[in-house]
């Protein structure tokens, strides 16, 4: 059963039937109650009502479709490191705004450490990687060093429950 812990009311402490509906409900967030209760051992009624308290705690935030950008023409995926050049002169909003209007990024991470912001930019092959890059990204407000990653393979690995 899912319990708020009394020292911190934004962390819950979930328990094994709750980790197991987080954990089919990644592989697979279409299923029923009654189907995803069946594979775990609970009621369809007790299954909605901790799916129901999961998402009002705030754990569950949503249901994604995954797109297979390789079969949508999109071969190519580069990790960049975007260092801007004066972060006094361009706000992390205008280049934030500018950075997510760009439809072939599909990801964008303010980190801590050598680079200020990481990008996850899909691109049909090199050459139009190179235009993204050229034409879109090395224009926007405040962008001073970039470095690319290519993607060379990915594992998807289950979450941290």
């Amino acid at each position: 059963m899912t319990r708020q812990n009394p020292e911190k009311d934004s962390v819950l402490v979930l328990d094994d039937t709750d980790r197991a509906i987080l954990a089919a409900l990644q592989r697979d967030a279409t299923q029923t109650a009654a189907a995803l209760g069946g594979r775990i051992g609970l009621s369809q009624p007790a299954t909605w009502r901790r799916i129901k308290r999961l998402r009002e705690a705030g754990v569950l935030t949503g249901q994604r479709v995954v797109l297979d950008a390789q079969r949508l023409g999109f071969g190519v995926t580069v990790f960049l490191g975007v260092k801007l050049a004066t972060k006094g002169r361009v706000s992390l909003d205008d280049f934030e705004r500018a950075v997510t209007a760009i439809p072939e990024v599909q990801l964008v991470e303010h980190v801590l450490g050598l680079y200020d912001y990481r990008l996850r930019v899909v691109a049909r092959d090199l050459a139009d990687f190179e235009r993204v890059l050229r034409r879109r990204v090395m224009t926007l407000p405040g962008v001073g060093d970039v470095e690319a990653n290519v993607l060379l393979s990915e594992e998807r690995r289950p979450g941290p429950i």
